[in-house]
């Protein structure tokens, strides 16, 4: 039997949107079945439930005619729907989702369910030194193929966004006994630039929740912010935000390695990262900014003896 509405959307989800992009969302959250509804019928699709998870999309599982498995994702920001799509279409045939359908109109696609259900399959022994290879060659990809012009560039997000943050957050964090720790990271990234390494399309959001992996045991990445830039950020952004907080000096040793950066040249890229999340973690109150210190901490061992 076909199914073409889901209802409301979970409370979840709602209250997850609403916290990151604020009562604007109100409206569109209210929309979103009805967007679903409407490109179900556009493309023959059958719903299944909603996929309560993400901060950025409403999701639902669809079968299609044929009867293989799919996400409907619909996003609240137009922008972040086409860099995300255009992303995913450049890195095809490599290790990321795959685009089924894509409505501009809507700001919703259909994407490949990976390992047929959402979280993907079961992960392997080996899952670590996979997911950097497969961060390997999605960089490859977005070096060889030509890119959109709709990607933002990492140059601007630091300049406009990072360091910005930071400066703020330093000046009106209350800190307390972590302001030496921060104070010890900031001379590590505080001359920080991209380097000669040739750009690449970055994932940007290289959480472990975003590696997935398929029936065959293959990565797949969803979930990207592309960004065009160094791929030091994108190895830094694996060894930091991967599994927080354990084997961070692991790997930094596989990025190293696989990516062929060298880890004083990768270590400060991390700090700054670590320093970042860290005061994230401060001012919201956040749980995790103990063990995001201890990271910071750890990193900063690195860099001394990588320096030494």
């Amino acid at each position: 039997m076909t199914k073409r509405t889901l209802g409301e959307i979970p409370a979840g989800c709602r209250r997850r949107l609403l916290a990151h992009y604020g009562p604007a969302a109100q409206r569109w959250l209210d929309a979103a079945p009805a967007r679903l509804a409407r490109a179900a019928e556009r493309w023959k699709l059958s719903l299944g439930a909603y996929h309560d998870a993400g901060h950025a999309s409403v999701i639902a599982t669809a079968t299609c005619l044929d009867g293989r498995p799919l996400l409907l994702k619909a996003w609240f920001d137009p922008s972040r729907y086409h860099r995300e799509v255009d992303a995913l279409r450049l890195w095809a045939g490599g290790p990321v989702v795959g685009v089924e359908e894509a409505a501009d109109d809507l700001a919703v696609a259909a994407l490949e369910l990976v390992g047929g259900q959402p979280g993907g399959a079961y992960r392997p022994k080996r899952e670590t030194q996979m997911a950097a290879a497969a961060l390997h060659g999605l960089h490859a990809s977005g070096q060889r193929r030509c890119r959109p012009d709709s990607l933002p560039r990492l140059a601007d997000y630091l300049a406009r966004e990072v360091w910005p943050r930071l400066e703020r957050r330093i000046q009106r964090g209350s800190l307390g006994d972590w302001r030496s720790l921060v104070e010890a990271g900031l001379p590590v990234v505080a001359d920080l630039e991209e380097g000669s390494r040739v750009a690449t399309v970055l994932h940007a959001d290289l959480y472990r929740e975003n590696v997935l992996f398929d029936g065959l045991g293959h990565p797949r990445l969803i979930d990207p912010l592309p960004m065009v830039g160094d791929p030091a950020f994108d190895w830094a952004f694996w060894t930091v935000y991967y599994d927080l907080g354990r084997a961070t000096d692991g790997r930094l040793a596989i990025a190293a390695r696989v990516s062929r950066i060298p880890v004083p040249v990768l270590a400060p890229w991390c700090c700054l990262l670590a320093v970042d999340g860290f005061l994230f973690y401060v001012e919201s109150g956040d749980p995790r900014a103990p063990l995001m210190a201890e990271v910071l901490t750890q990193l900063l061992a690195s860099t001394s003896r990588s320096g030494s």
